[in-house]
């Protein structure tokens, strides 16, 4: 039985890989920093440690005894008043995970970072080889990209790491700002979503959050060190992935599309009022932007080196409406 620490496990996806963790027979340590988010976690493998990424000597006590580590925290919300906070939890926050487990000889280490990395696509689906040379869109994408370069890093001094890079996740579980799709699909079946975003043939790679969380533990298992492995399934345009989800849900509705200048004005109208009031804006003009491009990736590295075999949208759309619908 492995002894692992699995950070962000109060999270959307950390949580379902958590509790997969300690149903599977292993110590499942995670560290967390509101007692009122552990619902759900309750169960005789998962030993909780109160603590956060900018304090190392909790991240060390979390992780003391532990031969594997899943670094699945960060900073995920559209927008924060002090942008900064994107680097000090992604970029920081990883640096003291890595430095603790250096320091306490930790076998494996799996870092969640995001498809988002890797830029829009242009015709041909991104790779896990493609290096983007650009100006990524978002703090978040750009915080990212900077922890990846340390896991690397970490790598190449002759530790072992492998890194996970999901596209959009949706399925069953937490719904807030950092899990944008499932509150999409959620509000779409409420009958509350009637929107497109632009004329509905942005693309973007959807994935169930099980098929993220089976990808972690291959990675975990057969990822090579210094490695990326895109997390991802099929590659769909907004108007197809609501076409699919009111084919597999039955509920069809008009849905209107908006346009992309349009967006970027209420956007930049939701920013100047998150700015007076601090809080935290449904979408920001950077995420609007992303709209004017595709987000096309493959999985085939994951599939050929991991076994990785995610399932199709109409599968994961199922499961998530009968999640909700037993809600």
């Amino acid at each position: 039985m492995n002894t692992v620490l699995v950070t962000g496990a109060t999270g959307f996806l950390g949580r379902q890989l958590a509790l997969r963790l300690a149903l599977d027979g292993h110590r499942v340590h995670i560290l967390y920093r509101s007692e009122a988010k552990l619902k759900g976690l309750e169960h005789e493998n998962i030993h909780p440690f109160g603590g956060n990424l900018g304090d190392s000597d909790s991240i060390v006590r979390a992780m003391e005894g532990c031969n594997q580590v899943y670094h699945v925290a960060a900073f995920a919300l559209p927008w924060a008043k002090n942008s900064q906070l994107f680097y000090d939890e992604n970029v920081g926050g990883t640096e003291h995970v890595l430095l603790a487990a250096k320091k306490l000889g930790v076998e494996k280490l799996v870092f969640t970072s995001s498809a988002g990395v890797l830029g829009p696509s242009s015709g041909e689906p991104k790779t896990e080889e493609t290096i983007f040379k650009g100006r990524h869109f978002t703090h978040y994408d750009r915080s990212k990209a900077m922890a990846e370069e340390k896991v690397i890093e970490y790598a190449n001094a002759g530790r072992s790491a492998v890194i996970v890079n999901p596209t959009r996740i949706y399925g069953p579980g937490y719904i807030g700002k950092s899990n944008a799709v499932t509150m999409m699909i959620v509000r779409y079946l409420q009958g509350k979503w009637r929107y497109i975003p632009g004329d509905g043939s942005s693309i973007g790679n959807f994935v169930f959050v099980e098929d993220v969380v089976d990808c972690h533990l291959l990675a975990m298992e057969k990822g090579r060190s210094g490695e990326r492995y895109l997390a991802g399934s099929e590659n769909l345009s907004f108007s197809e992935f609501f076409s699919r989800l009111a084919m597999v849900s039955g509920k069809e509705y008009r849905l209107f599309r908006i346009p992309v200048r349009l967006m970027t004005l209420a956007a930049a109208g939701m920013l100047v009022t998150a700015r007076i009031t601090g809080r935290t804006p449904p979408i920001v003009p950077d995420f609007v932007r992303r709209y004017n491009h595709d987000w096309l990736t493959s999985s085939n590295k994951a599939i050929s080196e991991l076994g990785y075999s995610p399932i199709s949208i109409e599968e994961g759309l199922a499961r998530t409406i009968k999640w909700f619908e037993n809600t």
